[in-house]
């Protein structure tokens, strides 16, 4: 039993060190020493076992809705795919547990220590779990795990991590929640049941290692697909592709406090697109001289602007109500400053060599990327430049400067700060996405060349 699951930790350590094969660096050698402390079996067994009682292993969660959430204060199912109704509709009951593990949520500086122990209980020895061994106290299971403990109770040590059941549902002011008619009278208040949904991690996870594996730009098929499209040649077999695919972050630059699985996403959870057909977009038109000039034009963009200087004129009081709304409402501008984004995107690859257009440099590297595949001094200097914390700062600097106007308001080097901080987080990592898809796009042109 020990042999097994010492093979199993020392599968995770191998899992962990393969991405730093071939490096030599500082911070690879760091790295994998790292993970040579922290994948041994004592270890595992240790820290797993200290951290139990304040996370929950569970499928459905409720902290994607709110990272302050006491895990044990609220219900967080774990549950057997296999138990769930049959549905026509996609869900989690298409899962199994050879697809797709539970999660580990509550406190995010220990979530990955019990969710590794949680691996290991999952693993089997002789056709059963070490959850299986331990729940029927067999002896040389409760001695094999007795390391991580310092009580007698083995099995109640580890019982406490995986069993992911309140006393009686539980939920908080803070979760999501909604009353659904049960009854015939909706006048009757005996007639609702109260809801809390609960988000859906272990599907969401499956979902996106599927289109991680399989977008449009990765993947031999795909490749193989789109340069038939490319060149206008048949091809046989299918593709796929996720139009119009939508990324919803979970725990801002701390992912880790929502969920170990939610941290291995970096926060991405996708979202696939629900438009109406023959969907049409306005005609867009790039800036030429000022591009938050001609962002701080659009519609909503002007609506939610004056909804956040009303707001902050009202002279809210300080606390975490009006933190809250305010990085709301800075947040709908920050999605405003993307979609902006995407839609000059659609616009020609080029505009920027335009001899009307007086955009600085770090604008053209953000507006225009695809002018880098023309133009290799662009593409050099746009990958030289750190120009998304350049636009982060004009971004503060046109919000302060829009408050400001007509207002007594004077909101200065401070508020500059906060509002840079939220503009960057977003375009740092958009600029990364967008870095790599280039990088795949480009790698694939050369094998084409290459085999060519």
């Amino acid at each position: 039993m020990l042999q097994e699951m010492h093979a199993h930790v020392q599968k995770r350590l191998e899992k962990r060190i393969a991405k730093f094969e071939g490096r030599t660096d500082t911070q690879a050698k760091a790295e994998i020493k790292k993970a040579h402390e922290k994948y041994s079996l004592d270890s595992i067994l240790k820290k797993g076992a200290s951290c139990a009682s304040g996370v929950a292993i569970a499928t459905h969660i409720a902290k994607a809705t709110h990272p302050d959430l006491q895990v044990k204060l609220v219900n967080n199912l774990n549950v057997e795919f296999g138990e769930l109704p049959r549905r026509s509709e996609v869900g989690s009951h298409l899962l199994s547990a050879k697809e797709s593990l539970a999660d580990a949520t509550g406190n995010g500086a220990v979530n990955s220590a019990a969710y590794e122990l949680y691996l290991l209980l999952e693993a089997k020895f002789e056709a059963k779990k070490f959850s299986e061994w331990l729940g029927k106290n067999d002896q040389d299971a409760l001695s094999a795990f007795a390391t991580g403990t310092k009580t007698d109770d083995v099995s109640d040590v580890y019982s406490t991590l995986l069993d992911a059941k309140s006393p009686k549902p539980a939920t908080d002011s803070r979760l999501k929640q909604l009353y659904w008619l049960v009854g015939d009278d909706p006048c009757d208040d005996a007639s609702y049941r109260l809801l809390a949904p609960l988000y859906a991690t272990a599907l969401a996870h499956r979902v996106y290692a599927h289109v991680s594996l399989n977008t449009w730009f990765y993947g031999d098929q795909n490749k193989a697909a789109r340069k038939a499209l490319k060149d206008k040649t048949p091809f046989e077999g299918g593709y796929t592709s996720y139009p119009n695919l939508a990324i919803q972050k979970f725990g801002g630059t701390k992912p880790q406090n929502i969920s170990q699985l939610n941290s291995e996403r970096g926060g991405q959870n996708y979202l696939l697109a629900s438009l109406p057909p023959n969907w049409r977009s306005r005609d867009v038109y790039p800036p030429m001289r000022d591009a938050f000039q001609t962002f701080g034009r659009r519609q909503d963009v002007r609506r939610t602007l004056a909804d956040l200087k009303r707001f902050l004129e009202s002279d809210p009081s300080a606390n975490r109500h009006t933190r809250d709304l305010r990085d709301d409402l800075t947040a709908m501008l920050v999605d405003e400053l993307m979609l902006f984004t995407f839609d000059i995107h659609s616009v020609s690859s080029g505009w920027t060599t335009d001899e009307h257009c007086q955009l600085a440099a770090d604008e053209q590297y953000w507006l225009d990327p695809g002018r880098a595949e023309q133009d290799a001094d662009f593409a050099e200097a746009r990958h030289q430049s750190e120009w998304h914390e350049t636009v982060s700062a004009r971004a503060a600097q046109w919000l302060n400067r829009e408050l400001n106007r007509d207002s007594a308001l004077n909101v200065g080097d401070v508020e500059h700060e906060h509002w840079k901080g939220r503009f960057d987080a977003v375009l740092k990592s958009f600029r990364r996405q967008l870095d790599d898809l280039q990088d795949a796009l480009r790698d694939d042109d050369e094998d084409e060349g290459a085999a060519a």
